[in-house]
């Protein structure tokens, strides 16, 4: 018996050595690299290549004690600014020496968008960064951004949270993504992040591609290299009041406390409580059939029926193009609130909400 207390004895010290040894090393992005309790902030840099290069600002908290790494993606679309202006401020409020585990801040992933001031696109290549993820080192910048963002950030990632909200198109209702990968233990994983950031709106989505090489998204990159993944929209149209910052910030601090890295009870409204969620079982993403000028009729979290009307669409003189109308009773997720819309661009969001089991 004594011996086999003396074995127990030496294995639990081997145990919590392992774990310390784990807390004192350094957490490295790119040229980036801070030491336990400390945080650090500083660029990855995207060199020139078929076109002009550009630089991501990232900040790493590194935790005195062990703990899992999650990584907090905004300004993916240069014209989100409410996640952007979270990230600013939870640099300041997460105290590397009590955090358990490491949290990687990518404050502006687009920042050539972010400067410019665009939605969607990129106004060096006219791409959309959430479309052409794992990226690639010989492609375009937003390609190569992509890349960086894939090797330095979701790769060195355990849980990766992409935080949207309205561009400065979009009226918005907050919610969030739940996209299904087929692994039925990070698809897990990856619901009660959703349950735990806090938005009382879900949408489930089964349509992600499978293949890591074309992941296209940022949540599914992270997704089809078995990490769970979800992304949030906490604003709309370009605003940066104070009620759509708090709704980024809330809901990061939920989950710090979800992943154990920090202590305290989740904040409301929903905490873990499933019942209290709203399921978006399938959407509809409605686009215009011509570019011209379009005047909303409905309004972001609208409950509509079939064929309820969204919004009429004119031509440049003001002729009747088009209306645009619900494909299915649901809710309107959002939905573009400002007159200049381009032929193929969406106009509204219509989600359809899953019958209670």
């Amino acid at each position: 018996m004594k011996n086999r207390l003396l074995f127990c004895g030496i294995v639990f010290a081997a145990l919590l050595g392992s774990a310390a040894g784990a807390a004192a090393q350094p957490f490295a992005v790119g040229p980036l690299s801070a030491q336990p309790g400390r945080r650090i902030s500083g660029f990855l840099e995207v060199p020139d290549g078929a076109d002009k290069g550009t630089r991501i600002p990232v900040t790493i908290i590194h935790g005195a004690k062990p703990g899992p790494v999650l990584a907090l993606i905004a300004g993916t679309h240069g014209y989100e600014y409410a996640p952007v202006i979270a990230l600013q401020k939870l640099r300041g409020q997460i105290d590397p020496q009590e955090l358990a585990g490491t949290v990687i801040l990518v404050h502006i992933a687009n920042l050539p968008s972010f400067l410019g001031r665009t939605i969607y696109y990129s106004p060096i290549d006219a791409k959309n960064l959430n479309r052409v993820y794992p990226g690639k080192t010989d492609g375009t910048v937003s390609e190569r951004i992509a890349y960086a963002i894939t090797t330095e950030v979701i790769e060195r990632a355990d849980y990766v949270v992409d935080l949207h909200c309205g561009d400065g198109n979009e009226a918005l209702r907050p919610y969030a993504y739940w996209s299904r990968s087929g692994d039925s233990q990070v698809d897990e994983s990856s619901r009660q992040l959703a349950l735990a950031f806090g938005l009382d709106h879900i949408v489930i989505d089964t349509s992600r591609p499978a293949d890591p090489a074309a992941s296209t998204f940022t949540d599914n990159t992270a997704l089809t290299r078995g990490k769970p993944a979800i992304t949030t929209e906490t604003g709309q149209l370009g605003e940066t009041s104070p009620e759509w910052v708090a709704l980024a910030e809330r809901g990061v601090w939920n989950l710090l406390r979800h992943l154990k890295m920090v202590s305290g009870e989740l904040a409301p409204p929903l905490q873990a409580r499933a019942w209290a969620t709203v399921w978006i079982d399938r959407y509809e993403v409605l686009r215009s059939p011509e570019t011209g000028i379009f005047y909303a009729e409905a309004k972001p979290g609208f409950a509509v029926a079939q064929g309820a009307l969204l919004g009429r669409l004119t031509d440049l003189f003001g002729n009747h193009l088009a209306d645009i109308r619900a494909p299915f009773a649901g809710v309107v997720n959002y939905v573009v609130a400002t007159p200049p819309v381009s032929k193929g661009e969406p106009l509204a969001m219509v989600g359809h909400i899953k019958k209670e089991e």
